[in-house]
């Protein structure tokens, strides 16, 4: 298990202007982003410990994060 935060710049660096772009231009590519944001924080958090949560929880909240990522670069990617 990595312990690293899944950064969307550090995700997709090639894609950091497109991203911002799409977050000043479409409100559905922002919530998708600020919800990655959310979850990618929670995520982490519950990794370090800092927020333990159970077992479960924490894969639910890998697949939420995972599920928003696909989402993020399908957009990207079109």
């Amino acid at each position: 298990m990595s312990h690293t935060p899944h950064e969307l710049a550090e995700e997709f660096p090639d894609q950091v202007d497109q991203m911002h772009e799409l977050k000043q231009s479409d409100a559905h590519f922002a919530k998708l982003f600020d919800d990655y944001h959310d979850i990618n924080r929670a995520v982490h958090r519950a990794e370090t410990n800092v927020e333990p949560v159970e077992e479960l929880t924490e894969v639910e909240m890998r697949k939420k994060r995972a599920l928003l990522k696909d989402q993020i670069w399908g957009m990207l990617s079109a």
